[in-house]
């Protein structure tokens, strides 16, 4: 049986390379020096004549530079994101030219606990400096240095991984031109420090493992598969754990009433662990969760404002909805930051069953997320609705999606706006809008869009989007940040519409709001003469599948905007002819409403 699988990269080969000499250690943060180091990798795929295809995989706790492939003919094992990594895959080795190293500390390959230290001629052990984030990230550059490397096209990585992706857009802003940080967190929380530290224990308590001088003996095997098994039960959800393991038994049919294992989930963990230990070394295991451990950014700068104010990249942030390790709140936080600053930052929350371990499991949507956002930092530009149906999975279109594909016309909108504005685009959709505006006024456009399917279309298309609920604020967008802020066939959908607009209101110069006119004449008909709540052409929604949830009027608006002291520039009632503005009785023969606003 070999591990090799569709579309794969093939048989690889890790290479190892001295990246810094013993006559000229490295000076960690740590303040102690270490030289030699040598760093094993790998890579796949064509650097290009121009040599700004370079795509940087940072790997996670466990994993190593081998990402894709196999080894040999007979190997059974593929490399640890072989489902990502190939011709055609998301990160398309026809098109980038990858490299993955193993970190610093690692065991496998790279200088280590478990490398020779020059001074004794035997291994570090315990004698190994403590190491952090940035002294990876400082060996990784130092590769890439030697393989002639200029620019990095983007740097990807989930977990821990994607702390060093982190770190390289702040340390290196001029050399990261894209950054994709996956299931990641500026900082451990107490939490996660906590599940690291009894790790550590277990390994340390270890009868065999003799301070760390257990090389050519039995090291401390059952320590490092506690560990193993404690972290991996945090990679996991409680659903993903319940629906594959619930309380089954692995063999019997009934309790054994000892000690041993024979719950299902049970003989999983020992499996982990013991696989875990013939491929790790337990000395690495200490210094990485150490270094995971020391990893903050808010220390290091003072905020995270300040900590991502220098970077130059573009960030797509991505975390999944099931992820209790590094919670999506922790993605947001990153996101947020970037927000403040002004950068250009996409984010989207997947939902998924599988945890922390998701950004392994998850080929197909983060696949394309993946590939769109590289698709656009490597060749800049939108995609036009045309371009967009060639990539497009083959998936059923809601009647949500429709309601917003066929929503108030866009070119009506788009002739308020002036040539080289910011705009956002709040409940963007698949973000048609923005990307007429990017091509036609050339606007620097953003979106928010709640609805992750579109979010997805948006960044295939190029577009910088954000998956996020607007009625839980938008406190990091700076005030008047915005030309114009666009609520198109939204204000009725939202719980807390007064709220939402008085932040709009805020952070936009001018404010475009549409909506569909629930006092136009067809409604009044149909519930005076069928007593039922109105369907029409432009709510096609019957009530109890309705995104609406308020039903208002002009007159209705005109009230509110009075209420909130908003001046009214403009005000375009339309009817069936939707780009000529109603001008007897707007509010009885309009079937929609666009607005021009301002705060007074």
């Amino acid at each position: 049986m070999t591990g090799l699988t569709e579309n794969s990269v093939g048989i690889v080969q890790t290479k190892t390379i001295r990246v810094v000499e013993q006559e000229s250690p490295l000076e960690l943060e740590c303040g102690k020096k270490l030289g030699p180091i040598d760093v094993a990798y790998e890579t796949y795929g064509k650097l290009n004549e121009a040599g700004d295809n370079v795509v940087l995989i940072c790997h996670a706790l466990s994993g190593n530079a081998h990402v894709a492939g196999v080894h040999s003919a007979d190997d059974r094992k593929s490399g640890w994101w072989d489902v990502m990594v190939g011709p055609g895959k998301g990160i398309d080795t026809n098109k980038y030219f990858v490299i993955c190293s193993n970190f610093l500390g690692g065991c496998s390959g790279t200088t280590g606990p478990s490398s020779i230290n020059p001074q004794t001629g035997k291994p570090y052990g315990l004698d190994f400096p403590i190491i952090t984030i940035a002294d990876m990230v400082k060996v990784q550059k130092l590769l890439l240095d030697k393989l002639g490397i200029k620019e990095i096209l983007s740097v990807i990585g989930g977990s821990m991984g994607g702390m060093q992706v982190l770190q390289w857009a702040i340390e290196y802003p001029e050399f990261v031109k894209s950054a994709i940080a996956i299931a990641t967190t500026t900082h451990l929380g107490a939490q996660s420090i906590a599940f690291d530290a009894v790790g550590r224990n277990a390994i340390l308590a270890d009868a065999n493992f003799e301070n760390g001088k257990y090389h050519n003996k039995k090291g401390p095997d059952r320590g490092l598969a506690i560990a193993r098994m404690i972290g991996h039960i945090t990679y996991l959800s409680e659903l993903g754990m319940r629906e594959k393991f619930g309380r089954q038994l692995r063999s019997a049919k009934s309790y054994s009433y000892d000690f041993n294992s024979e719950f299902a989930v049970e003989t999983y963990l020992d499996y982990q662990g013991q696989t875990f230990v013939e491929r790790f070394d337990a000395n690495s295991y200490l210094y990485i969760t150490k270094a995971a451990d020391y990893f903050d950014l808010q220390k290091d700068y003072g905020s995270l404002t300040k900590a991502f104010s220098n970077t130059k990249s573009r960030f797509l942030v991505i975390s999944f909805a099931s992820d209790w390790l590094y919670t999506p709140s922790q993605s947001e936080d990153i996101v947020n930051a970037l927000v403040a600053n002004g950068k250009d930052v996409s984010f989207c929350n997947i939902a998924s069953d599988y945890g922390h371990d998701a950004f392994l499991l998850e080929p197909e949507t983060l696949g394309s997320l993946i590939s769109g956002f590289l698709g656009a930092s490597h060749r800049p530009g939108v995609r036009g609705r045309s371009e967009l149906d060639s990539i497009r999975t083959n998936r059923p279109i809601s009647q949500f999606e429709q309601a917003h594909r066929t929503r108030i016309d866009y070119e009506l909108i788009e002739s308020l706006i002036e040539p080289n504005s910011r705009v956002l685009d709040i409940g963007c959709g698949d973000g048609e809008l923005l990307v007429n505006l990017i091509k036609d006024k050339n606007i620097k456009g953003e979106g928010i869009e709640l609805q992750q399917d579109l979010v997805l279309t948006c960044v295939n298309r190029g577009l910088s989007i954000i998956q996020h609920d607007v009625e839980r604020g938008l406190e990091n967008y700076a005030g008047k940040s915005f030309n114009y802020v666009i609520l198109s066939q939204t204000v009725q959908t939202m719980k807390n519409p007064e709220k939402v607009f008085k932040e709009l209101l805020r952070i936009g110069k001018k404010v475009i709001v549409s909506f569909p006119n629930f006092a136009h004449w067809r409604c009044r008909i149909q519930l005076f003469l069928s007593g039922r709540a109105p369907v029409t052409r432009q709510l096609p929604f019957s009530w109890y599948y309705s995104p609406n949830i308020h039903f208002l009027s002009l007159k209705d608006f005109d009230s509110f905007c009075e209420k909130l002291g908003v001046k009214v520039e403009k005000k375009i009632p339309l009817g069936k002819r939707r780009l000529r503005a109603v001008r007897v009785l707007p509010n009885l023969f309009a079937e929609q409403v666009i607005y021009v606003t301002s705060k007074v």
